[in-house]
């Protein structure tokens, strides 16, 4: 059985990787009315006045009265910790009750291998088993180059909790268990659980690449040997994709000595009590299959379905598919363990990560991806030319050189993992697919992969390409729906000890006016200085996010260290007749600690804590896509990836016109190019790859022998030749406003302050109200008498002395 190290442990910090922990700051805890003042400025933008008016007094009255000593709490707890936020935000996820899949864990989608030999399933498994091993052994002996961000060191802490490291799901809560000397993977096909040994004791690779495919090979054909509808129905993988709290009670019954129970019942209705097997008790089967699989480095996936658009591998990726045959569940959501690191591999090739999210963010795992395609590149090239470049400081031994004996005590044979199907389990795994069916039939997923332009170009024209990309979400947000919604973006903030994120909001006061002002029919110059304008404020709030200066998460420690006092307070209010409350010198209890500080009652806070545009910029080319699911039910969770010459997004929700809204995404961009060349006497593309294939100044200029040649230019000229002109490509791009066209943004706030009741709570303003609104224009015909129109709107019965008129284009009966 593999070695497994019980708990959690700290890595040793001897090599370079970890070398610069110790210089690290920690996260710094800004003042508290810098805090208050970014938490308005982010919520003023999403309320109307009204509701930031009151906002505004549940801040003031949280600076007055509960906030200092809360914060002077903080501080105090901060001084004993490496980061304030730190088990704040570990418990956020750790407390989390819904499943994991498609509401915490993020997927990326590995670019082709380069090489073709490794375009298959088998082969492209075993090319990332390696690269990812070779990667796990520099880690383990502290040889991995740490992060650095223009030269400043990043904390790599997170990479202690990828390998070797399974959510596991408790009764009160879950928990994060890692096993530091694990060396052995696990393997799932058709559902089907495999496991063997792929390290030796000093984490030496004792497989080679082709004892893996073939290890592979071995598993497949195996696996293939059981119908996949029978898999199907003892694929245990399923429930980690459960309630936490269901799993938590299925992993006590998968726990439970069972074995043990039956044999003693049988021992005891046969006389035999402590007599078979000399005495010994059977150990439980499936509390051990279990502890295999915690304790693997990761699970590998090798799907045997081949999904062919983008869209289709997202889903792949993120949740697995969902394919109902002869009334069983034969998708490949059953073919994982959504509790650990995941490789998926399908049939034709295609592979991604599928990761928990809980110790890990996205930074982290995106540098263990790019190692891991880079070393497969340069592996390939090694095979060329010996005296290629390698990745690492140093390599393992090549196992096939190795005598097998100083593998030490290894299985590298595959053994299948066989579970006992015991009548409860049967069941529950039954229900857990139909409830992960009707979640994966919740969400949708679309992708857009932009190739007209990308970080080049964007950058060429004096753009941010983050900033740049962001406005794009809200102006097309914008154009749909006419409204701004609570956006949210990771800032990385690993520049301190154990930094995860904070919470970059995009909305501002400059993205609003910029969408309004991108939305009228005004001059190209006057959008762009508005977009300019909002990419600049998007920037500055980035950076201040990245130096741990932002309002979210210091908001979130304050409000996590009011319910750890309350509950303190209860607990002692609680009290017995030997200990009873503690009471003040007027005889009552106090009350103030027990009461939630209204900054935490207020709208402000819970739209703020609504992100309906949840979005995340993380990739490189190694990268093809990367994305989550939507963070709220009317929201949509959008994975970016900014690559020189184009732009891949990858966006999810719970059916709101996904497509429709990637479509006006798309005419976003060619629109903003166009404005930018009417604007920009260049008139350049900016991405010369793009120039040579559309035909424009360079691409023109084929026709034309160079300067002084006087050869014959041989061969025939072949006709028809198209090449879109910019202009036609252009063109492509339709209208971002879905044909409707520019409106006036004074119209449709009129409208919605008529829809939504902004001022007198039924529709529209009184006179009095809108002579003291400027812009704001009340009709005359609107009332009648002094009584409001709309009394009548919603009445039966028309108003005195009303008489319909023939309204609308009169029919003309058919013939029959």
């Amino acid at each position: 059985m593999p070695s497994r190290a019980p708990g959690m442990s700290t890595p040793s910090t001897t090599g370079i990787t970890y070398a610069s922990q110790d210089k690290l700051q920690r996260l710094p805890l800004p003042p508290l009315e810098d805090t208050i003042q970014r938490y308005l400025s982010v919520v003023k933008p999403l309320q109307t006045p009204r509701e930031f008016e009151e906002t505004v007094d549940a801040a003031r009255e949280f600076l007055i009265k509960q906030g200092p000593d809360l914060h002077a709490k903080l501080k105090e707890y901060a001084s004993t910790r490496s980061s304030y936020i730190e088990q704040f935000w570990y418990d956020s996820y750790l407390n989390f009750d819904n499943p994991v899949v498609l509401n915490l864990n993020p997927f990326f989608l590995l670019e082709d291998d380069p090489t073709p030999a490794r375009n298959n399933q088998v082969n492209r498994a075993a090319s990332l088993v390696v690269s990812t091993l070779a990667f796990v052994r520099a880690l383990r002996r502290e040889e991995l180059p740490p992060d650095t961000v223009r030269g400043k060191p990043l904390c790599m802490y997170q990479y202690s909790r990828i390998f070797g490291t399974a959510r596991i799901s408790t009764q009160n809560v879950c928990v994060m268990q890692s096993d530091y000397s694990s060396k052995h993977i696990v393997v799932l096909a058709r559902s089907q659980f495999y496991w063997f040994d792929v390290l030796d004791e000093n984490s030496d690779l004792i497989m080679t690449e082709k004892d893996l495919a073939q290890n592979f090979e071995t598993i497949i054909n195996d696996a293939q040997k059981t119908p996949v509808t029978e898999a199907a129905k003892g694929a245990v993988g399923i429930l980690t994709a459960e309630n936490r709290r269901i799993w938590a009670s299925l992993r006590d019954i998968l726990s439970q000595d069972v074995d043990s129970e039956r044999s003693a019942t049988s021992d005891e209705e046969n006389g035999t009590t402590g007599k078979s097997n000399g005495g010994f008790q059977p150990k439980n089967n499936n509390y051990e299959c279990l502890q295999i699989i915690d304790s693997a480095l990761f699970i590998l996936c090798l799907d045997y379905s081949a999904p062919q658009t983008a869209s289709e591998l997202a889903m792949n990726m993120l949740c697995g598919t969902n394919v109902i045959e002869k009334g069983v569940q034969v998708g490949t959501c059953t073919n994982r363990w959504y509790d650990k690191l995941q490789i998926i591999v399908t049939k034709n090739g295609s592979a991604g990560i599928n990761f928990e999210h809980t110790g890990v963010d996205g930074h982290t795992i995106l540098r263990f991806v790019s190692d891991i395609y880079t070393d497969t590149i340069l592996r390939f090239a090694k095979s060329i030319n010996g005296h290629a470049p390698s990745l690492w400081a140093s390599e393992s031994p090549d196992p096939a050189q190795r005598d097998p004996s100083s593998f030490g005590s290894v299985t590298t044979t595959p053994h299948k993992l066989e579970w006992t199907m015991i009548p409860e389990l049967s069941l529950a795994l039954r229900f857990a697919e139909t409830r992960l069916a009707d979640l994966i039939h919740q969400n949708e997923f679309e992708v857009l992969e932009f190739s007209h332009y990308g970080m080049t170009y964007i950058k060429n024209m004096g753009f941010s390409p983050d900033a740049f990309v962001q406005m794009a979400f809200q102006a097309a947000y914008y154009a749909l729906y006419g409204k701004v919604e609570c956006t949210y973006e990771p800032a990385m903030t690993k520049y301190f000890l154990h930094g995860r994120t904070e919470a970059i909001r995009t909305v501002s006061d400059e993205s609003v006016a910029f969408v309004r002002k991108f939305c009228e029919d005004a001059p190209p110059k006057t959008k762009l200085e508005y977009l300019r304008r909002a990419c600049q404020k998007h920037v500055q709030t980035t950076k201040l996010c990245a130096q741990g200066l932002g309002q979210d998460r210091h908001l979130y420690a304050l409000y996590c260290m009011h319910q750890r006092y309350m509950d303190d307070d209860l607990s002692s209010a609680t009290g017995t007749a030997d200990d009873p409350p503690s009471a003040s010198t007027d005889g009552t209890k106090s009350i103030t600690a027990l009461e939630i500080p209204a900054i935490f009652t207020d709208g402000g806070w819970d739209k703020l804590n609504t992100t309906i545009i949840s979005t995340s910029n993380c990739g490189n080319p190694s990268l093809r896509l990367f994305g989550f699911g939507p963070t709220s039910p009317d929201g949509f969770g959008i994975g970016y990836i900014i690559k020189p010459d184009s732009i891949s997004i990858c966006a999810s929700s719970k059916h709101r016109q996904t497509r429709r809204f990637l479509e006006t995404l798309h005419n976003y961009f060619m629109e903003v190019r166009s404005l930018l060349r009417a604007t920009d006497p260049r008139k350049n593309t900016g991405t010369r790859a793009r120039s040579l294939v559309r035909g424009d100044d360079r691409g023109e200029g084929r026709d034309t022998a160079a300067e002084g040649y006087k050869g014959r230019r041989s061969g025939r000229q072949v006709d028809d030749v198209k090449r879109k002109t910019d202009a036609q490509d252009d063109d492509d791009a339709g209208d971002m406003l879905g044909g409707y066209g520019y409106f006036d943004v004074g119209e449709l706030e009129t409208l919605l302050r008529d829809i939504n009741g902004e001022n007198t709570g039924l529709g529209a303003a009184t006179p009095e109200q809108a002579a003291s609104t400027p812009g704001t224009e009340v009709p005359p015909d609107l009332y009648i008498e002094g009584e409001h129109r709309h009394r009548f709107r919603h009445s039966n019965q028309a108003p005195p002395g009303y008489r319909r008129r023939e309204v609308g284009r009169k029919l003309r009966l058919a013939d029959i």
